[in-house]
């Protein structure tokens, strides 16, 4: 049965490029905003109301007894049960430690960081800083050594929340602009040395204890924030250079919650107070952040994971979560670990399993719900993979980068769960496009444009792709109301990336016949790995083309792989002398397909990137070793010798897909 239905609305024509100006295709929107945005609940223009508004609704005598953090303590080294605040125990600790801020001299609009992993204390620190108008700064380190430093000086930080084990990185000489803070507050307690270093400095420490003491102790009346205000300031990662301050207003993150009340409110399965969502994501991302200012606002239960990424699935054993949200890389793992146990089985039950998949996967092809498909199936098969992924899974969600269409298939026949996938940026304030549940039409994209927010396609003359050709392929570009406002102190590349009220992603996108987007390409050279970590090709080229043993390199990576690898020109003279020295008489061309030479020149582009201090998924994993320098006769380079990305690609895919295979067989 062919599926007609239509996802999004068109609301504007396309255009044919003219007086040096590109080509644009037509505009789309949420069905849901055909006839323009509908209007926000003007009661929760703030995410401080969006969290209050839990305490002064009428269902005040539902919420505060409700579960909303839940963490695991070690006790003797092992890590324990899920141990739970309510909202009231929540809300009651937010007035203190905001009370305790205004106390320690903190003022509305001054910058407050929080440095490290997911945790009850990060979330009252943030919510602390919406009841009193300060901005919300997230410092993490995996932008690179400096970039907690760079944060602290850029957004003038004088306020930081931490985990003790992040106080020594603080604390490190290396970070310079920690002088200029004026008090740190650990999420626990801080060790001796570690107070008595900050002492030498000039800066005031506090326990956690403490400081709620201190809050309890001296009131202060809550000074709640304006829509306009800002809310956060979230650093991301851009192309070379320092990271992008990322300004979101309040306004701008109620809207996008109000959004997600809106589309998930279309459908006959509701989200309610008991739903139970597993934290793993860092909350200095986007992602992490807007699912959990949803959760609140819904009364429902937040639980974190205990640390260890390995050991995640112990954590959704013991916490049972109803919904998950991770990078494709999760999903990965959760497709391996399930293709590995189908593998321990005998032939006879692996083909019922098999027999089974195809049978369900038919009937939701033919347009029927995914619990409705096979019920056998489900009961012999799927509620297996279900029980092992805690056993009440109802909605798993995919982002940060595209999720392979075999594992979104795989993961929506067998989970007996819905799974989606969204695309969009810190400056799109998380999802612009997410997809349906139960609509199989959307395997493999990333959904249709989400109700506060417009999409269209702009053309990118020299890669080919034209919006108004057939499939309509451009750059993705967007407006609306869930747009960051500025890049902090940056009003230059503010500027770079609006035309004409769009915001130009630099992904590169397709628009499907009914309406959905798949995200296809990278218009610049900045490229997203399966965890959701950006990599800068370029950037990567120029360090690595420095090792002596190179004459030139062309790094790869895509979204469907969490590892780099490279192609890598020897330099003839010095891949000569190895080959002397290790006794190999042989032609250039022979040295290339020498295990022992590759092993060589990967340990030295280890050391090249060990002596740059690049970050893990920066190392190079594998390589392919190449006699002939990259030409133009092969098509390979620009008259000018700039790298043509697609058809080195081609030219080298089999070798690639092979390298891959390896790699991934040897992990």
């Amino acid at each position: 049965m062919e599926n007609r239905k239509v996802f999004s609305v068109k609301v504007e024509d396309g255009r044919e490029g003219r007086d040096g100006k590109q080509s644009v295709g037509p505009v789309y929107r949420n069905l849901l905003a055909k006839q323009g945005y509908p209007p926000p609940d003007p009661e929760m223009s703030t995410t401080w109301t969006l969290f209050r508004w839990i305490f002064c609704s009428s269902s005040v005598e539902k919420y505060p007894g409700n579960r909303m953090l839940g963490w695991r303590k070690f006790v003797d080294g092992k890590v324990g049960p899920y141990i739970w605040k309510t909202y009231k125990e929540v809300y009651d600790e937010v007035l203190h430690v905001g009370s305790a801020l205004r106390a320690s001299g903190v003022e509305p609009g001054c910058r407050v960081g929080i440095y490290g992993a997911n945790c009850p204390q990060w979330i009252m620190a943030m919510e602390a800083c919406g009841a009193h108008s300060l901005v919300c700064v997230p410092l993490y380190d995996t932008l690179g050594s400096g970039a907690v430093n760079f944060i602290i000086d850029h957004a003038e930080v004088d306020f930081v929340f931490v985990q003790d084990i992040k106080v020594k990185e603080l604390l490190n000489p290396n970070c310079k602009s920690t002088q200029q803070l004026k008090a740190i507050v650990c999420f626990t307690s801080l060790a001796e040395e570690d107070n008595a270093k900050a002492s030498q400095m000039g800066i005031k420490t506090y326990s956690w204890t403490e400081f709620l003491h201190w809050g309890k102790e001296n009131p202060w009346e809550i000074s709640p924030p304006q829509p306009f205000s800002i809310c956060t300031i979230m650093y991301t990662s851009g192309t070379s250079g320092d990271p992008k301050g990322v300004v979101l207003t309040h306004e701008t993150m109620a809207t996008f919650v109000c959004g997600v009340d809106l589309f998930l409110d279309q459908f006959e399965d509701k989200m309610t107070v008991d739903d139970v969502y597993l934290s793993f994501l860092p909350l200095a991302h986007i992602l992490d952040r807007m699912i959990e200012e949803y959760f609140f606002h819904r009364g429902a239960s937040v639980g974190y994971y205990h640390g260890n990424l390995k050991e995640l699935r112990d954590d959704i054993m013991e916490l049972k979560p109803t919904f998950l949200a991770g990078v494709p890389r999760v999903y990965d793992m959760i497709h391996e670990g399930i293709q590995q146990a189908l593998q321990e089985l005998s032939p006879l039950r692996k083909w019922i399993f098999d027999a089974l998949y195809k049978h369900k996967l038919s009937w939701m092809n033919k347009g029927y719900k995914q619990k409705f498909a096979s019920p056998l199936a489900d009961l012999l098969a799927f509620r297996k993979v279900k029980a092992k992924l805690g056993g009440r899974l109802r909605l798993l969600l995919s982002g940060g980068a595209p999720l392979s269409s075999e594992v979104e298939e795989f993961l929506r026949v067998t989970c007996c769960a819905f799974v989606v996938q969204g695309y969009g940026l810190t400056e799109t304030c998380g999802a612009c496009t997410i997809g349906f549940p139960d609509e199989m039409c959307f395997v493999g994209a990333v959904g249709s444009p989400a109700v506060y927010n417009d999409l269209r396609l702009e053309e990118v003359s020299d890669m080919g792709y034209d919006p108004l050709g057939n499939p309509p392929c451009g750059e993705i570009c967007v407006k609306g109301k869930t747009l960051f406002s500025e890049y902090y102190k940056n009003p230059e590349l503010t500027r770079e990336s609006f035309e004409d009220g769009w915001f130009h992603t630099g992904d590169i996108g397709q628009m499907l016949p009914n309406g959905i987007v798949k995200v296809i390409d990278r218009k610049k050279n900045l490229i997203k790995l399966s965890q959701g970590e950006y990599v800068a090709l370029e950037y990567l080229e120029n360090v690595y083309g420095v090792t002596p043993i190179i004459d030139d390199v062309w790094v790869y990576g895509n979204s469907f792989k969490s590892m780099l690898v490279a192609v890598v020109v020897l330099h003839e003279e010095k891949a000569k002398k190895w080959a002397e020295l290790n006794g190999y008489t042989v032609s250039l061309f022979e040295l290339c397909s020498l295990s022992k030479l590759q092993n060589y020149v990967l340990s030295e582009l280890k050391s090249t990137a060990d002596k740059n201090k690049m970050r893990g998924f920066e190392y190079i994993k594998g390589v392919i070793l190449e006699a002939r320098a990259f030409d133009m006769e092969r098509d390979l380079v620009t008259a000018t010798l700039k790298k043509k990305r697609n058809n080195l690609l081609k030219y080298y895919q089999a070798e690639i897909d092979a390298l891959y295979h390896n790699l991934t067989t040897k992990k």
